[in-house]
């Protein structure tokens, strides 16, 4: 297994969402008042499969999406990817699929299955003046046609993706584990964002379900630790990966 972090930078985020790019000297100095996280989607390579952990804010670079630069840079193309597995549907996490040009939607991996819980994409879809969904961009994905819906609470996917749906963050936010060999790779996605989320037992009131999540870090630090998983952290803009 080969794990790739895709870092499309870190960014201060105000309360109605709005994501803007800093530099790593910026975090300090930035309002207080801000949230400074970094968007990191994950590439993983595995014998018959390339996998996308989650598909970024959707930022553009020269006129190109920045997730398909970074995956170029990391020796691969967007056709190469043959699954994206979303945890949940925030904008920061999905608007990478694609983007609009005028009244076309272009989607990015075209020639992956693109795993999501259904019950997630109605949820987000009531989220009328929610300033976490990116609406217009989510009833395109509703229409994909390489959706994949998943409707079960666990389960696996192939041979080496066990999933399940935690809530926490989100009311059907789901989770992943990605086996090869001796090596587990576990994504708690917006659960536990940072690695900082384990050092401070809190019920965070971002989440919809604080509690949940407060509850669900702790058993993962401990199983983390006691079966040494390489726990990945997409929101944290120092370590994005850490193996326990």
């Amino acid at each position: 297994m080969t794990i790739i972090p895709l870092n499309e930078g870190i960014f201060t985020v105000t309360k109605d969402k709005i994501f803007t790019p800093i530099t790593r000297e910026e975090v300090k100095t930035a309002g207080p008042d801000l949230l400074k996280m970094s968007v990191c989607p994950f590439l993983i390579v595995l014998p018959n499969d390339v996998l996308l952990l989650d598909a970024g804010l959707g930022c553009m670079k020269d006129g190109k999406p920045q997730i398909i630069t970074l995956i170029e840079d990391a020796g691969y193309t967007a056709t190469d990817i043959t699954k994206v597995l979303l945890s949940h549907l925030h904008k920061d996490h999905v608007d990478g699929l694609g983007y609009m040009d005028g009244d076309a939607f272009i989607s990015n991996f075209p020639n992956a299955e693109i795993y999501l819980q259904q019950n997630e994409l109605k949820y987000a879809l009531e989220q009328l003046s929610s300033h976490s969904f990116n609406q217009e961009i989510l009833e395109q994905i509703a229409d994909l046609p390489n959706l994949v819906f998943m409707a079960n609470d666990k389960g696996t996917i192939g041979d080496h993706i066990t999933f399940e749906v935690t809530g926490g963050h989100t009311p059907f936010h789901q989770v992943f584990w990605i086996k090869e060999d001796s090596t587990t790779a576990f994504y708690g996605a917006d659960n536990l964002p940072q690695i900082s989320y384990l050092k401070f037992y809190i019920a965070y009131k971002s989440d919809f379900d604080g509690k949940t999540a407060k509850e669900l870090r702790q058993k993962w630090e401990q199983q983390a630790q006691d079966q040494k998983w390489t726990v990945l952290f997409y929101h944290d803009f120092s370590k994005n990966s850490v193996v326990f």
